[in-house]
């Protein structure tokens, strides 16, 4: 509207339509809905947009396209690596805007920023409450996970993509949850599937939810569990969730 100096189609005609009557720029701003100096500024072209709200970006497309070409050099590099190389071109930023940057697509950006303007507001005793859970694969033979790569969707065949490794290498998975202090490790044998992902939330995240809070009321975060079976059992036993 005029009022908030973005003028519509309609009401930039309806001012026109006025003039031509010869209406004054009191009688156009009541008809208008809007204040007399609006119009006037519209008449004389001197109004304009109202400045955009939200952080201002930190980095420029060029220097976008300058960690893409980083990237696609060496796709096996780590994001401390990644950062250096990024920094030494002339971008100050941190890990997490790398990250941001290499990762994630415009509608995973979209459910990033939802997902935390839901929960800006939420005080550190709220905070205390959700009882975060993840897995991973420690491997033992190389003293490491091996060779992680930055590639985009559909790229996993590609040669660029691809490194040699052990055809059986000895690895361990483990699941674990934390909250305002820490539960038992899981170590998993085989494969995170529904039945199994079942037996780790009753065996060790309920056990680290009653050891953590007691007889309180608690949130549980996760990531997308595996199995329609999973979500049955959350909400058989009224578990609110926290997706991530």
């Amino acid at each position: 509207t005029l009022r908030d100096k973005s003028h519509t189609l309609c009401e930039c005609v309806c001012v026109c339509e006025c003039v031509c009557d010869s209406k004054t720029q009191k009688e156009i701003s009541e008809r208008i809905g809007c204040s007399q100096s609006a119009v006037s500024r519209h008449l004389s072209g001197k109004s304009v947009g109202r400045k955009k709200c939200g952080k201002k970006r930190c980095t420029t497309r060029r220097g976008d396209r300058t960690l893409r070409k980083i990237v696609e050099k060496d796709p096996f590099q780590t994001l401390g690596d990644l950062r250096k190389q990024w920094t030494e071109s002339g971008v100050e930023t941190s890990r997490a805007t790398v990250h941001r940057r290499v990762l994630l697509n415009q509608k995973q950006r979209q459910k990033c920023l939802s997902w935390a303007t839901e929960k800006q507001h939420w005080t550190v005793a709220q905070w205390s409450k959700v009882l975060f859970s993840d897995e991973s694969q420690f491997c033992m033979s190389f003293g490491n996970q091996g060779a992680r790569v930055w590639r985009k969707t559909g790229e996993k065949e590609m040669p660029k993509c691809l490194k040699s490794s052990v055809k059986y290498p000895q690895s361990v998975m483990v699941w674990g949850a934390m909250s305002a202090g820490v539960g038992p490790l899981c170590f998993i044998k085989g494969r995170v599937n529904a039945a199994s992902y079942q037996e780790i939330l009753e065996h060790f995240m309920l056990p680290s939810a009653e050891k953590l809070y007691g007889d309180e009321d608690f949130v549980f975060q996760h990531d997308l569990a595996p199995g329609l079976l999973t979500m049955v059992l959350l909400c058989s036993i009224g578990l609110p969730t926290l997706l991530t």
